[in-house]
């Protein structure tokens, strides 16, 4: 029976990419830390409540050397039927139509992948839409926002007069004001003396005139 399941999904692969709306998985993509508990669902559109829903994982990304491995099936009959190498505790399949539940134990970083559910049509293989797994130590953590700091506002500050302490200037402006006075005194005498002189020449000088 499995290799019959593996001729069909190696010959059929990319008609069955085509046909993925009859099965739709959630969720799209997940991401979980190591040694959490994954649930995978697939929901049936147009597929009978008797079909076998296959469960296949992907390892690598979708190219032309892309090997499904296939996990488990669920029937209303038989229950569960494990692929080989399949942790049978920590992998269940539970079913009850029209939707078909995957669940995964103690998940590891070798659990990444896509997981696709699948039912055998005719003529084609039927693969619902995929579940991108990523399984990691330590969750990456979302930047914050960074808060826009305003401005704070500059408030004008004008100094308080301060009152300067010391010896008065009035003594020194008295002194300036009796050397200004000294001055003018001195100037105005020296002036008179001039006229004096210049009287005195005058006089001599009409003197010899009138002689």
């Amino acid at each position: 029976m499995q290799a019959r399941l593996w001729l069909l999904l190696a010959a059929q692969q990319l008609a069955a990419l085509h046909s993925s709306l009859a099965l739709l998985q959630t969720p799209a993509s997940l991401m979980v830390q190591t040694n959490q508990t994954v649930t995978l669902s697939c929901e049936t559109k147009t597929t009978p409540s008797n079909a076998r829903i296959y469960w296949l994982r992907l390892r690598q990304a979708l190219s032309a050397n892309s090997q499904y491995e296939f996990l488990a099936y669920w029937e209303s009959a038989r229950k569960t039927v494990y692929g080989k190498e399949v942790e049978q505790e920590k992998l269940t399949v539970l079913g009850n139509s029209p939707r078909n539940v995957l669940k995964l134990q103690s998940v590891k970083p070798a659990d990444s992948g896509v997981y696709f559910c699948m039912i055998i049509g005719i003529p084609n293989l039927i693969f619902g839409t995929g579940t991108q797994l990523s399984v990691v130590d330590v969750l990456p953590t979302s930047p914050q926002p960074t808060r826009k700091t305003s401005p704070k506002k500059k408030v004008c500050r004008f100094p308080n007069p301060v009152t300067r302490k010391g010896l008065s200037c009035a003594p020194l402006i008295i002194g300036l004001l009796v050397a200004s006075v000294l001055i003018l005194l001195v100037s105005f005498g020296v002036a008179i003396h001039l006229h004096c002189l210049q009287r005195r020449a005058r006089l001599r000088l009409l003197k010899q005139f009138y002689k």
